[in-house]
């Protein structure tokens, strides 16, 4: 197969990336990406959040104060304080899209926070179905979480103390597998359908359907690489977490602008028509 098209700034791109294609396809072509590529996306996250200084710490800030919010306000019920911390996973991709913009903007030597605020501007019915899709998803999984507490818990649910001091001491295992496996159904179906379509749907205004396509064939295609970059957003979240919400700061920041240099290495465009597959 011959060498990928351009990367970022011009140079070329690393030989760990070859692009499949097909020509009789509407959709854009897949580029296969290397196991551990997404450290390097890590990277150059990290830089765009270097560069873009204010604006990406503003929706850190953002990011940190809905956790700090939501450990305040239900401190005293952790059933729901589990549910929504769960599904801060589940909405995040859509919370994300101004740090997707703000990496945008950078690449076109662009800046502005505003901008990035109403990046949505002329994108609402598409971006607008991922949004309503990730909604009734989050609504599932929040139903799904109650029932699997009142299904462990029938004689009244536990205090915040007792909750975390049963989970970290391992004493209702059964309930963490459950709890993990139900979960882990509810983040997968998101991770496929969201990881690169809402990038893609802020850059090229495709529609939602489309794009949620592409990402699952994105994803069928570069399992290993996918399944190190979950991990990495996990670990990032659960950090985040741990620090009260203050790591979400720097954390989320870095994992948005991370999110749109996969779409950009995943997702192919014209000019790598001329690349073919064996």
């Amino acid at each position: 197969m011959a060498d990928q098209t351009q990367g970022r700034g011009g140079d070329s791109a690393p030989p760990d990336i070859t692009t499949i294609i097909d020509t009789a396809s509407p959709f854009p072509p897949i580029r296969r990406i290397g196991m551990f590529r997404p450290f390097t996306w890590l990277r150059l996250g990290w830089d765009d959040f270097r560069e873009s200084g204010s604006a990406s710490i503003f929706y850190g800030i953002c990011f940190a104060a809905m956790g700090l919010i939501l450990n305040l306000v239900l401190s005293h019920a952790p059933q729901y304080v589990s549910a929504l911390s769960c599904g801060f996973l589940l909405i995040g991709p859509l919370l994300a899209l101004g740090l997707y913009d703000i990496s945008r903007r950078i690449e076109n030597v662009r800046s502005g926070l505003l901008g990035s605020v109403f990046s949505m501007r002329g994108r609402w019915s598409n971006i607008g179905v991922l949004a309503l899709v990730l909604a009734v998803i989050l609504m599932v999984w929040a139903r799904a979480s109650l029932v699997i507490f009142a299904l462990f818990y029938n004689k009244g649910m536990p205090t915040m103390h007792g909750f975390l001091t049963q989970l970290f001491s391992l004493n209702n295992l059964e309930f963490l597998l459950v709890y993990a496996c139900i979960g882990f159904i509810f983040a997968s179906i998101v991770f496929a359908i969201s990881w690169v379509s809402i990038p893609m749907m802020l850059d090229r205004d495709s529609d939602a359907i489309t794009s949620m396509i592409i990402s699952c064939v994105a994803l069928f295609i570069n399992v290993p690489a996918s399944i190190v970059w979950a991990l990495i957003i996990v670990s990032f979240v659960v950090l985040g977490f741990m620090t009260w919400s203050l790591g979400f700061i720097i954390a989320m920041p870095v994992i948005g602008h991370a999110t749109w240099h996969a779409y950009k290495e995943v997702v192919g465009n014209a000019a790598d028509s001329r690349v073919y597959r064996k």
